[in-house]
């Protein structure tokens, strides 16, 4: 939840003097201290509260942290290939490790994503320590004292998964706990779904759009279930109610956008379709600190003509833009869309005062909401020209990412003035959006026997990219390239006729709904795939122009399915916290 940045200064100077994890969370030196009972108030545990919320971008505590950003581009949609890197090759090279499978435990980035993550931990327990001295004083009720310690349970539960989701083998951390005792030796998964479950006891409306609600922390335990266990019996149940039941936590409905493309602009970043976007603001006083700086570098490189003028980072891949090939409107389920006669047409080396037409065939239409290339509009800023937008072409490829960029028209209003670029934006990251709840719902359902059910909620889906009203549009209005995207025709032909087929097509599904968002790596991983899926694209993306420059000899094992716990941590644990491969 986002505020004015004198309640945050307010927010992260307490925090800091009660406890808080200073630059590590195991790194507890206290130079001072307060007494809790000067927060043990309403007002002082409603600052808590936002300083609990403010960690879930997970940029909040130090300068220039788009390493710890947890819209996961680096860690979910790089790791699993969906874009690489991009910029050049020297640029931020810490992320070249993580793209080609072969970080290791001292690699920054990884350290400061488990530090922002584990600061959510503590302020979320220190926040259930100061409610009960609160309470004790008489100063809340008990109504209000729960729907503190509840909050703060269900955000401590969504930091904990996201830590386990990166590295599997992590330490739980609860407001009873010593910290130069934690240790990750027990299995911390039950104690991560118990806070998640009790995130479902929350009500509906909760008075504000940033907060979590039933709605969000039923989906949220339901993916950590299908995640950890895969319980798919028991998220069913709860996936179904959050469709049938949910709405925003103000109060107001959720749904499928009536068009595709409108889920991305700013304006709609809280419009039906978000479930919950974590809160960005620009322009309030923070000096972009509230605007969105994990994602600050993903934007055209070309100043001026191109949205953000820096730094070209985030790159969709060729494969990635190969899988939006249709044929009769239906996704190539069979891989072929990687072959030669399949790939789609693009720029690779093409001089921008050269003539190029983009590719002529059949194209899922959501592929030009998720990728800029030449020859198509890109939202308001005119019709990408080629090279000059991208950084270094013969490095990362042609493209560029969208799903985050904002409008020419919006700049100023939406994106924060005076910067040294305009890359910090009010675009909060769709964390939860509705057809993410229909896609899981969809792969229950596949899981347990209801392959009716599926269908029709992976249909939805398509239905709503078949709106011929939401395609890319050329200035003339007609549609920019050949949209060609259909429902699947019936349940018993394929891919609804079996249990397997019909996982082929919610996987696609979810690479060409939810692709560039954070999500396909922990995809992966959740259904078991991440070695073989990795190793055939990467296979691919060898076989271009710059595939040796971007992946060089790059594999993926056993053990990248997690990452190295890094090794900073483990020596400020003395050794408590051990590696996990």
């Amino acid at each position: 939840m986002k505020k004015k940045y004198n309640i945050l200064i307010l927010v992260l100077a307490v925090i800091g003097m009660i406890g808080s994890c200073k630059s590590d969370f195991l790194d507890v030196k206290p130079a001072g201290g307060l007494d809790q009972s000067l927060l043990a108030n309403k007002k002082g545990l409603d600052a808590l509260l936002i300083g609990t919320y403010s960690m879930l971008p997970g940029t909040k505590t130090w300068n220039w942290t788009w390493e710890a950003a947890s819209s996961n581009w680096v860690y979910g949609s790089i790791r699993g290939l969906e874009s690489t890197k991009g910029s050049d090759a020297g640029d931020q090279p810490a992320i070249n490790s993580i793209q080609t499978y072969s970080e290791n435990s001292t690699n920054d980035y990884l350290n400061l994503r488990w530090r922002a993550i584990y600061e959510g931990v503590s302020r979320a327990n220190n926040l259930i320590n100061v409610t009960a001295v609160a309470l004790a004083n008489k100063t809340i009720t008990q109504d209000q004292a729960d729907l503190y310690v509840n909050q703060a349970k269900v955000l401590r539960g969504w930091y904990h998964f996201e830590a386990w989701r990166m590295w599997g083998k992590v330490p739980y951390v609860d407001e009873k706990a010593d910290a130069a005792a934690v240790d990750n030796s027990a299995d911390p998964t039950d104690k991560i779904l118990a806070d998640l479950q009790i995130g479902t006891t929350l009500p509906l409306n909760m008075g504000a759009v940033g907060k979590f609600n039933k709605t969000v922390s039923e989906v949220i335990y339901a993916k950590a279930l299908m995640q950890m266990k895969h319980d798919y019996a028991t998220a069913l149940p709860i996936l179904v109610d959050a469709k049938a039941t949910g709405v925003k936590a103000n109060g107001a409905a959720i749904g499928l956008a009536p068009t595709y493309g409108e889920i991305f602009d700013i304006a709609n970043r809280n419009g039906v379709e978000s479930i919950y976007t974590v809160q960005y603001s620009v322009n309030d006083g923070s000096g972009a600190k509230n605007g969105g700086d994990g994602e600050v570098l993903n934007f055209p490189y070309k100043g001026g003509a191109s949205p953000g003028g820096c730094c070209g980072f985030f790159q969709p891949i060729q494969e990635f833009v190969n899988s939006f090939r249709t044929a009769n409107g239906l996704p190539l389920l069979d891989g072929t869309y990687d072959s030669p006669a399949n790939e789609v047409k693009s720029d690779e080396g093409i001089a921008v005062a050269a003539a190029f037409t983009p590719d002529a065939g059949p194209l899922d239409p959501r592929l030009d909401w998720s990728v800029g290339r030449r020859g198509i509009p890109y939202w308001d800023w005119g019709i990408m020209s080629g090279a000059d937008w991208i950084r270094d072409q013969s490095y990362a490829g042609p493209y560029s990412g969208k799903k985050q960029v904002y409008k020419k028209s919006q700049e100023g209003q939406y994106t924060e003035v005076g910067n040294w670029t305009s890359g910090w934006t009010a675009n909060g990251y769709r964390m939860i959006r509705y057809a993410d709840l229909l896609l899981l719902l969809a792969e229950c359902q596949i899981q347990t026997g209801d392959l009716a059910g599926a269908f029709a909620n992976i249909n939805a889906v398509r239905n709503r990219a078949a709106n011929a009203d939401g395609f890319v549009k050329m200035p003339d209005g007609t549609a920019a390239a050949n949209y060609s995207v259909a429902p699947y025709p019936a349940v018993g032909t394929f891919p609804f006729d079996s249990k397997d087929n019909a996982l082929k097509a919610l996987y696609m599904e979810r690479k060409l709904e939810l692709g560039q968002e954070g999500h396909r790596y922990f995809d992966l991983n959740r259904w078991g795939t991440t070695v073989t899926e990795l190793n055939r694209i990467l296979t691919y993306m060898k076989t271009l122009s710059n595939g040796n420059s971007l992946y060089g000899t790059a594999t993926v094992g056993a053990e990248d399915v997690t990452y190295p716990i890094p090794q900073r941590q483990i020596d400020l644990s003395n050794g408590k916290l051990v590696q996990n491969r």
